[in-house]
């Protein structure tokens, strides 16, 4: 009942707290698809790059949050605002998205390819006519593994400035108030689990039946 009433009396804050949230998780994929995308498919034809991108990804995903953040933080360019926020998502979003979409591309029978090169196609028709299609469960699932990923990361922007649900969790803690915590953890897994959903649902439209990764 206490959970009930917190709700009800602070209605406002909430859904300011889940508009800003959701603004921000949007954000930050829409960029980290724009930049990422791109860049696994420039080493999945580049061997020289290879290494290093997939390295240096590997690195930055094992960085804590909340020490990349407050390295952020101390750039000028970026302070404490929702650039520090978002330049961190698109960091984390790094590792998943471009292993994926490389693995993907990488994953394509090369037997295909070279029949397609036979039959006079040019790199960019194969690229997006055959090798993106045929890569594109494993970039889908990558796709939905950041996705969820940004959604859990973002409640720890608020302790760089970020009024989202994470606020209710680190004010709660801070206060020791139950209702708090519950309704942020609460309201951050239903985002994260709709966004999947909605994903789920998205990838049997775009995702050839045949090629699909089934969950067990």
């Amino acid at each position: 009942m206490e959970l009930i009433a917190f709700i009800d009396k602070n209605m406002p804050m909430i859904f300011e707290y889940l508009g800003s949230t959701f603004i921000l998780v949007v954000l930050a994929t829409v960029l980290s698809l724009a930049i990422w995308v791109p860049v696994g498919i420039a080493i999945s034809k580049n061997q020289k790059w290879e290494k290093t991108i997939v390295g240096t990804a590997s690195v930055i995903f094992c960085i804590p949050s909340l020490a990349m953040f407050t390295i952020l933080i101390t750039i000028p360019a970026l302070g404490i605002s929702r650039k520090s926020a978002l330049t961190a998502l698109v960091l984390y979003a790094m590792m998943p998205l471009v292993k994926s979409v490389h693995q993907g591309i990488k994953g394509v029978n090369q037997s295909v390819i070279e029949a397609a090169k036979g039959m006079g196609m040019s790199a960019r028709r194969i690229l997006f006519e055959i090798e993106l299609p045929l890569a594109s469960p494993v970039i889908f699932s990558g796709f939905r593994v950041t996705v969820v990923m940004i959604t859990g990361i973002s409640t720890i922007a608020t302790y760089i400035g970020e009024r989202n649900l994470g606020r209710l969790i680190s004010q709660g803690l801070q206060r020791q108030n139950m209702e708090m915590i519950i309704t942020g953890s609460i309201l951050i897994s239903i985002i994260a689990i709709i966004l999947d959903m909605l994903l789920e649902l998205a990838g049997k439209k775009i995702v050839p039946k045949g090629l699909r990764i089934e969950k067990n």
